[in-house]
């Protein structure tokens, strides 16, 4: 398959680490599994920093595993485009680097979020032209008719030898300061937006008839969680039957990890949805919350795809949970609980969602795309 031998992304660092996630995942893959010339656009080289230790936030350009990485300034220099463009979710390019792309004729690729919405798949792939360009719009998603989910090629098998090997699990705890677990604690990992069900669901952990191991990377939610223990300094706490852990932050490859070490992983935003999804066990999205309150829809829409092979009382738990932990009404204990009831069956379902989302994936398609759009352009120019 011939490939664009040059892409450009550009991404606006928004909510710290979200879109700097996906489009950093994306720009690795494609020059580390494809071979292609890759340089990454940021604003803020600091946050880009935090999710790959290798980077100097110092540096206006620099090299990091196999992707040039440069700050995107207010002052944009001319640069000469890259024959694949990305606009990550919809950020604005710079004016003269556009002018460029037209003598350049660079192919326009505007990545968008990820949605389970119906609509998605009409909208995926869809041209909207920018005279002299044209910009294609690539969705994300859970279907064929979509872009599909980030993948790395090993992802998986990496995952299962993890799974499978005593030792690889000994050294991911012995990195967070503990011992292996023992058997019957739940291991739970909790990466959220600040959210008013915390403290209740904290209260059903310490309060419950199980451990509770909880490992909380450093994020948004942390000061809640000294709040409720009214310790500013620490870092590790123990209440009832819950113990629970501040990790400092956690880079990707190493979140993989701790999703692939934990029983039940709580997710936020949509790069660590998507590993959630990969690691195959139960886990509980929070939403990024909008004004509007489309989320709901969004929310409403992927338990709908996800939920179809449950039975009416695993897919109520889940439904119900989600919904609680997203700022909906209900009992947060009684939620818990029922979700809780309900591991077994997300389990099962959890492997088998990850193995059906496998066989459809974003690179890929993304470069078939531009094949597409090259046999498009040159079937205007014939006729």
């Amino acid at each position: 398959m011939k490939q664009a031998v040059s892409c450009d992304i550009f991404c606006n660092v928004i909510d710290n680490y979200g879109d700097i996630g996906v489009s950093w995942r994306l720009a690795r893959q494609l020059a580390n599994e494809f071979g292609i010339t890759v340089r990454l656009w940021v604003d803020d080289m600091a946050s880009f920093a935090k999710l790959c230790p290798d980077a100097d936030a110092s540096l206006e350009s620099q090299r990091c595993r196999g992707v040039e990485v440069r700050l995107w300034g207010k002052d944009f220099t001319d640069v000469t485009p890259a024959k694949l463009v990305i606009d990550a979710f919809g950020c604005t390019l710079p004016e003269s680097y556009r002018a460029a792309m037209a003598v350049q004729e660079s192919v326009w690729i505007n990545l968008e979020y990820l949605s389970a919405e119906d609509w998605v798949e009409g909208c995926h792939k869809l041209p909207s032209p920018r005279p002299p360009l044209t910009r294609y719009f690539f969705f994300p998603g859970f279907t064929k008719k979509t872009g599909g989910l980030l993948l790395e090629r090993d992802l998986l098998a990496r995952r299962d030898a993890f799974l499978n090997d005593p030792l690889q699990q000994k050294g991911f705890w012995e990195s967070v300061g503990m011992e292996i677990p023992s058997g019957d604690t739940l291991k739970i990992s909790l990466f959220a937006y600040e959210n008013d069900a915390l403290e209740g669901l904290l209260d059903a952990w310490v309060n419950g008839k199980q451990a509770v191991l909880c490992l909380v990377p450093e994020g948004r939610i942390l000061p809640q969680v000294v709040k409720y223990f009214s310790d500013e300094t620490g870092r590790t706490y123990a209440r009832g039957n819950l113990e629970l852990r501040v990790l400092p932050f956690v880079e990707q490859e190493r979140y993989d990890e701790l999703l692939w070490a934990c029983d039940v992983n709580f997710v936020r935003g949509e790069d660590s949805c998507v590993r959630a999804q990969w690691a195959g066990k139960p886990f509980v999205w929070q939403i990024y919350p909008q004004h509007d309150e489309v989320h709901w829809q969004k929310l409403q829409a992927f338990l709908d795809f996800y939920d179809t092979t449950l039975s009416p009382e695993a897919a109520h738990a889940m439904q119900g949970w989600w919904r609680v932990w997203n700022g909906g009404d209900g009992d947060v204990g009684q939620a818990w609980d029922a979700f809780a009831a309900a591991r077994g069956e997300l389990d099962v379902r959890a492997k088998v969602w990850g193995w059906e989302l496998s066989q459809n994936t974003l690179a890929l398609n993304l470069l078939d795309f531009i094949q597409e759009i090259g046999r498009i352009r040159a079937l205007k120019i014939e006729g």
